[in-house]
């Protein structure tokens, strides 16, 4: 496969050294088990699928963006007793994110869209310091499965490894999907709280006393096919919104 020049790992200094990069991508995932039916990188593989798939389509149409190497590990403190689901603290995230940002923003960089694949990454108050820090920087975070357009595909979407992950992955990495007859229900407890039910009180579900195999939401009807379409429709999404960002003047983002 050809050399992608809007892929950081795929791209060489003799490329770099002379481009004026508007943009920098950073894909977001997490280490942890998915069901048992989908691999511990499964938000890592959909991070960088998705970024490279929308960076592709800004880079297309004139936008200087490159995709940084993805995160592998994520806010995993729910899942502490789950076997190889590796932590990193909100805190441990905000000091990457600032070594990061400081590089960025040192060589001349001054945008940074985070593309977040896992709930329990949340990047929203760390971005607030970090803007305040950095006020030159204009920093963001998508979370691609907060998209609507998710309900048109899926008929039961599901939260963790159910039908829309499960789809991405088989039309993704079908060799490291487990036949669906091995996966579990994906069924999940809820608090029993009324506040919660609402969504105006909120608290970090314990992973293994809401679910036994690890997944939330059933993924019995995934397939390839849902899984390409989701993908193609993200990719265009999100690189409209990369598109969008990198060519506008930090000046007129507002209107």
């Amino acid at each position: 496969m050809a050399i992608r020049p809007y892929i950081l790992a795929e791209t060489n200094w003799k490329f770099v050294r002379d481009q004026k990069i508007d943009l920098a991508v950073l894909p977001w995932g997490a280490t942890e088990a998915h069901n048992f039916h989908l691999p511990y990188s499964t938000d890592v593989i959909e991070a960088h699928a998705m970024a490279a798939g929308a960076a592709k389509i800004a880079y297309e149409k004139g936008a200087k963006v490159m995709v940084l190497p993805t995160i592998p590990f994520g806010v995993n403190t729910g899942q502490h007793d789950v076997k190889f689901d590796i932590n990193i603290n909100p805190s441990t995230q905000m000091a990457i994110l600032d070594d990061i940002i400081n590089t960025l923003n040192r060589q001349g960089t001054y945008k940074l869209v985070i593309l977040n694949s896992h709930g329990g990454n949340d990047f929203r108050q760390i971005l607030r310091e970090l803007g305040l820090k950095y006020q030159d920087m204009f920093l963001s975070e998508v979370d691609w499965y907060k998209v609507k357009d998710i309900a048109k595909i899926f008929n039961e979407p599901g939260d963790h490894a159910g039908e829309a992950e499960t789809s991405m992955m088989l039309f993704l990495k079908p060799e490291w999907v487990l036949p669906l007859n091995e996966a579990g229900e994906g069924k999940a407890k809820k608090f029993r709280f009324e506040a919660m039910a609402e969504g105006w009180a909120w608290a970090e579900r314990h992973w293994t006393s809401v679910t036994t195999d690890t997944g939330i939401g059933n993924p019995s009807q995934a397939t390839p096919e849902k899984g390409e379409q989701f993908l193609k429709l993200l990719s265009q999404k999100l690189g409209d919104y990369l598109f969008e960002v990198a060519t506008t003047d930090k000046k007129d983002f507002y209107k």
